[in-house]
C-alpha cells in the first residue's frame, strides 16, 4: 500500500513535470474501464430488474383493462344484435298493420303459462287499453289466437295450438270450410270432420272464415301440409301455424266492428307504434 500510494504522488507530481506522464495516465484509464464496468454492474442490474417489473406490472394492469373492455363491447355486440332483429320484427309487423283495414294495438308478451298443457301467454295490454275478451290476436304472419281473460293491465292470450281451441277456417283456394283444432302442439293443428270428398291438399292456405263472429275473414291460419284419405268417410288433415306463435314477441290485436278502438290518450298512442 505504501508503494502504491508512493507511485501515486509520483505520477500526480511527474504529470505536472512532465507532459509525456499525462499520456501515460491516458492509457492506464482504459485499462480501469473494466473495472468501473464491473462495480456499476449491481446497480446497472438494479435498474433493468425493477424497470423490468414496472414494465410487466404495467402490462398486465393494461392486459386487464383491454380484457374487460373487450367483455363489455362483446356484450354491447350482442345487445346490438338482438335489437337489430328486434327492430326487423317490428317493421314486418308494422308493415303487417298496414296492410289491415281494421284498427290494430301493438301489444308485448310479458309471460308464458307455466302449465305445459296449456298454449296461454299473457301481454302487457288490459282493460285500460280496450282489450276485450275473445278479441283476435295476430302477429306478422297470421293468426296467433284470442284473448280469453282480462285485467286492468294485462291480457291472457289463449293461442291457436291449445287442445281446447277451435278456429272456424275455409281453404283460400276454393272456399272449403273447416274447424282448425289445437292438438298441444306448437307446431300443429288438425282440421276436424273433413269429409273424404272435399278438396284440400298439401299446401293448401287456411284463413278465417269469418264464421262464429270471433275471428275477422281472411287472416292467415296454417298451411295443410299432411292429408290422410285412407278413411273412407272422412279424412285427416294437419296444418302447420303460419304465425310464429313460440317466437313472436310483439303482436296485433284485431279491433274489429264488433270491438272498436275505444278513444282514449294511452291507447290511441300504442296504435301503430311499438311500446
Amino acid at each position: 500500500m505504501l508503494l502504491l500510494c508512493v507511485l501515486g504522488f509520483v505520477l500526480i507530481f511527474g504529470s505536472m513535470q512532465w507532459p509525456w506522464l499525462r499520456n501515460f495516465e491516458s492509457n492506464l484509464s482504459v485499462l480501469a474501464t473494466p473495472f468501473y464496468w464491473l462495480a456499476d454492474t449491481p446497480y446497472r442490474i438494479k435498474d433493468w430488474s425493477s424497470h423490468s417489473l414496472r414494465d410487466w406490472s404495467s402490462l398486465h394492469k393494461e392486459n386487464e383493462e383491454l380484457r374487460q373492455q373487450t367483455l363489455i363491447l362483446q356484450a354491447k355486440v350482442e345487445k346490438m344484435a338482438a335489437l337489430s332483429a328486434e327492430n326487423t320484427r317490428l317493421r314486418q309487423l308494422l308493415n303487417s298493420s298496414a296492410h289491415l283495414d281494421d284498427s290494430v294495438l301493438i301489444a308485448e308478451l310479458i309471460g308464458v303459462s307455466s302449465d305445459p298443457l296449456r298454449h296461454i301467454v299473457v301481454i302487457n295490454k288490459g282493460r285500460d287499453a280496450g282489450v276485450y275478451v275473445g278479441q283476435a290476436v295476430i302477429d306478422a304472419r297470421g293468426l296467433v289466437g284470442q284473448v280469453v281473460e282480462v285485467s286492468a293491465y294485462y291480457s291472457r292470450v289463449m293461442l291457436i295450438t291449445d287442445s281446447t281451441h277451435g278456429v272456424p277456417v275455409q281453404v283460400n283456394r276454393n272456399g272449403v270450410r273447416a274447424i282448425a283444432d289445437g292438438t298441444g302442439l306448437i307446431d300443429e293443428l288438425q282440421l276436424s270432420h273433413v269429409a273424404a270428398t272435399m278438396d284440400v291438399r298439401v299446401g293448401d292456405l287456411l284463413v278465417t272464415s269469418g264464421l262464429g263472429g270471433h275471428f275477422p275473414p281472411g287472416y292467415p291460419v296454417a298451411v295443410v301440409t299432411a292429408v290422410d284419405a285412407s278413411s273412407s268417410s272422412f279424412m285427416k288433415v294437419k296444418a302447420r301455424p303460419t304465425a310464429l306463435l313460440d317466437q313472436s314477441r310483439h303482436l296485433l290485436l284485431i279491433f274489429s266492428e264488433k270491438g272498436a278502438l275505444p278513444d282514449l290518450p294511452h291507447a290511441a298512442d300504442d296504435v301503430g307504434a311499438p311500446n
